[in-house]
């Protein structure tokens, strides 16, 4: 009886949802402007890597709804697909928050856990607020040529007759947050959870934008000088990845190691992590996620999703592999954490070609950066920069591998003039995140400081920054039981 009721209180649901729906269809809506794939940004460079897909992705525009009296057309069920697709692939990149939560939690100490939790859901939560007031009207605005300057709080784009804005903002939104979560790693046990709130504030409503306006800004209202210059990054290796990878690298060195991180003669000391399955979890969260990212960027429902697909697939795995071999040689055992942050490397790799690359070229590109990912690992170690979880290397040495790689192999033809487009835009995005970087986390520091006391660091940020425990009923704090912590302080 509660089953037949359950079922019969289902079907009222879905009828009264009917209604609105049915309702919403014989609206008459007026066309919306035009917008180009997300991360194409050159029209150029669109094309996939299969001759039999060499159109680029038609731009996505809003048709009108259907009159009452007259069927769906064929360009209205496209349009339809289009924001499905695009909504589907933002959530899917939205589940990267978690597989950023989880691979950071797993690649360091038990003590942080709940600290780390609560700066992947407030690094998204402060800066969907952050993008939606200021940063999606800077990176996507009427432009004065270095960034947009309208758009603000969503003015002037949100009108009830400009749906695809919406999947727009939806889709941009997650990629800001994904920019601000990468640093979370790079500075992870040791800073400040107030620090933590700001700089994700800042970077998602100013310094991602900015740069954003510059590569992907033709992709709306505004205007790109690199994307005018033909710039290759179809979905972020640059834009995104990189830009994170640069600011993790400026905020960790204004924080400074862990504690115990380096003996007084600079050596390294491993510090492991408390659960690397934790860590595999969001490794294969990432990469599910990256089906959204990569594919997703078409923001067109058609059959040029396929080749980027295999193209993002194909990268990872062979990251993957030549992390795994790579260490098996160096190390005489293959390692497990290295080869997660290959197949990541992989991924950051063919972020900016995906869509103008071969197969073949996305496995030589994933091979590349799977080894380029254990090299850049060991080089900031022996400068004595603390990455716990590697973003530094995966994400900003990766991903402008990955931006150059998309010049390099590009089916489109290899040209020296792209390639060097291609090395202004990695050199610009440098310059920018990380002497933005280095200016905001300087300041934080100056104001409020970036980093937590030494018997905080200690006892653990969970208990010190919001007194809870990821694991109350296990010991997680060993005092003085691996090292002097005064070595490798600050």
């Amino acid at each position: 009886m509660k089953l037949k009721l359950y079922f019969a209180s289902l079907m009222l649901i879905l009828m009264a949802g009917l209604v609105p729906v049915t309702a919403m269809a014989e609206e008459k809506k007026e066309e919306t402007p035009a917008v180009s794939a997300p991360a194409a940004t050159d029209p150029a460079a669109a094309t996939t890597a299969a001759p039999a897909l060499s159109t680029a992705a038609p731009a996505v525009e809003a048709a009108p709804a259907a009159d009452a009296k007259k069927p769906l057309t064929a360009e209205d069920v496209q349009t339809n697909l289009n924001f499905v697709w695009t909504l589907i692939a933002a959530f899917l990149v939205f589940v990267m928050q978690a597989g950023f939560a989880m691979v950071e939690i797993g690649f360091t100490r038990a003590k942080n856990a709940c600290n780390i939790l609560m700066k992947n859901m407030m690094d998204f939560s402060a800066g969907a607020i952050a993008y939606w007031a200021v940063g999606f009207g800077l990176m996507f605005g009427v432009s004065n040529g270095y960034f947009g300057t309208t758009h603000f709080f969503f003015t002037g784009a949100g009108e009830a007759d400009q749906p695809w804005n919406y999947a727009f903002w939806m889709f941009q939104v997650v990629f800001a947050a994904t920019t601000a979560t990468i640093i979370s790693g790079a500075v992870a046990e040791r800073t400040k959870f107030s620090a933590y709130i700001v700089y994700s504030f800042i970077v998602s409503a100013v310094i991602y934008p900015i740069f954003g306006s510059w590569a992907w800004g033709n992709l709306y209202k505004g205007t790109g000088w690199l994307a005018s210059m033909g710039f290759i990054d179809f979905a972020g290796s640059t834009v995104v990845h990189s830009m994170g990878g640069w600011l993790s690298l400026a905020g960790a060195i204004i924080v400074g190691p862990r504690l115990g991180k380096y003996d007084k003669n600079g050596n390294m000391r491993p510090i492991p992590g408390h659960n690397i399955p934790l860590a595999g979890l969001g490794v294969f969260l990432l990469w599910f996620g990256w089906y959204g990212f990569n594919p997703g960027s078409t923001t067109t429902g058609n059959n040029t999703i396929a080749i980027i697909a295999v193209t993002t697939t194909l990268a990872a795995a062979a990251g993957a592999n030549s992390a795994m071999f790579f260490t098996w040689l160096k190390f005489g055992k293959p390692d497990v954490g290295m080869t997660m942050n290959g197949a990541l490397a992989g991924l950051v790799g063919i972020t900016a070609g995906c869509a103008n690359v071969s197969p073949i070229s996305a496995v030589i590109i994933g091979l590349v950066a799977g080894i380029l990912v254990v090299v850049s690992v060991m080089f900031f170690d022996k400068i004595r920069v603390d990455d716990p979880v590697g973003a530094i290397s995966v994400h900003g040495v990766c991903g402008a591998w990955g931006t150059l790689a998309a010049g390099l192999f590009n089916v489109g033809g290899f040209t020296m003039k792209q390639v060097g487009v291609q090395l202004i835009g990695m050199g610009a995005c440098f310059v920018w995140a990380f002497g933005c970087g280095l200016i905001l986390f300087k300041a934080i520091d100056m104001v409020i400081g970036m980093r937590v006391s030494k018997e905080e660091e200690l006892a653990g940020l969970d208990m010190a920054e919001h007194g809870a425990s990821a694991y109350p009923d296990f010991q997680t704090v060993h005092y003085g039981s691996m090292f002097n912590p005064d070595e490798g302080s600050k």
